[in-house]
């Protein structure tokens, strides 16, 4: 079964969808993917006789044909929080709001994910101010709080609210206090000039020693391609309500290089501040966001 956001309107409950998408995606994986979500590589050490033979690292043995074992980092130290930008241009398109609908969809299946794994998750949902913060736990209890939170922000009325996402992230910084994962989910919508100061507030957080995944979501059909009927049509800033009318036929060219532009810049970017960047098609199924996500805390994983 593919999850995508428009099984919320038939199925409803954001717990059921999460449970079935992480569920069909463990299922076409041949290697579980529970063993190193929390449990991380940190070193070697030499292989003495009685340790156990589990940890024993082969390829370094074929290398040195001297035994070593791999010591890993105590699982209660990973913690995973989800940052979603709830500003208004996320609840696009108007009529499905399937932006936001799936930043919190992909974040209830991870969640529902790591708490297996017994880690500790916590979210944070902001538009113009922080409008829902959760500290990092990893009792069943509270992904069920989270779950509640999550819907709360995929029903809410979002009209004219901006996004302050470099002041969020600087509130963000004072309150976690021990490192971990940031997976933060939005769309990016705010002048490239202020890249300026989003990227080294995100930069303060990796001096903090969290990594960070950026998760950003589009609505690759309208929002990069352009694809609309060739015929005028009123255009309105979520955000700002500035109405604009034009056939886009008129204007698809030059919107979509400018489009590419910005994407090449925010790529550019993620790689300079070494910030994990995932390409999300709100078209896409639900696993494929797992997959991604599990390909990135894979190569983080190998020192």
């Amino acid at each position: 079964m593919k999850i995508k956001v428009s099984d919320l309107v038939h199925f409803g409950n954001l717990d059921f969808l999460a449970k079935k998408a992480v569920e069909g995606f463990i299922t076409g994986l041949h290697k579980s993917p529970y063993n190193g979500f929390s449990v991380e590589f940190a070193e070697h050490k030499q292989f003495n006789i009685g340790d156990s033979t589990r940890h024993i690292d082969w390829k370094v043995f074929g290398r040195t044909d001297k035994l070593y074992l791999k010591n890993y980092e105590d699982e209660t130290n990973m913690r995973c929080h989800f940052v979603i930008d709830a500003s208004s241009s996320m609840y696009y398109p108007t009529e499905t709001h399937a932006k936001i609908k799936f930043a919190c969809l992909a974040t209830a299946s991870l969640c529902y994910l790591i708490q297996k794994q017994r880690d500790a998750i916590g979210m944070m949902s902001f538009s113009d101010k922080t409008e829902i913060y959760s500290s990092s736990k990893s009792s069943k209890l509270h992904l069920h709080q989270i779950w509640e939170k999550l819907e709360s922000v995929m029903s809410k009325k979002s009209e004219l609210q901006k996004t302050a996402l470099v002041q969020n992230l600087r509130d963000l910084v004072y309150k976690l206090k021990k490192r971990g994962i940031i997976i933060l989910f939005t769309d990016m919508f705010e002048n490239t000039d202020s890249w300026d100061e989003i990227f080294p507030a995100l930069q303060h957080l990796k001096y903090q020693k969290h990594e960070i995944i950026l998760f950003n979501v589009l609505d690759k059909s309208t929002e990069l391609n352009f694809n609309f009927e060739s015929r005028p049509h009123l255009f309105i800033d979520k955000e700002t309500g500035i109405q604009i009318k034009v056939n886009p036929t008129e204007i698809k060219d030059q919107y979509q290089k400018l489009a590419a532009d910005r994407q090449k810049e925010l790529y550019l970017k993620c790689s300079q501040y070494k910030i994990d960047l995932v390409e999300v098609d709100v078209d896409q199924p639900i696993e494929q966001v797992l997959q991604g996500y599990m390909i990135k805390r894979g190569v983080m994983g190998r020192k």
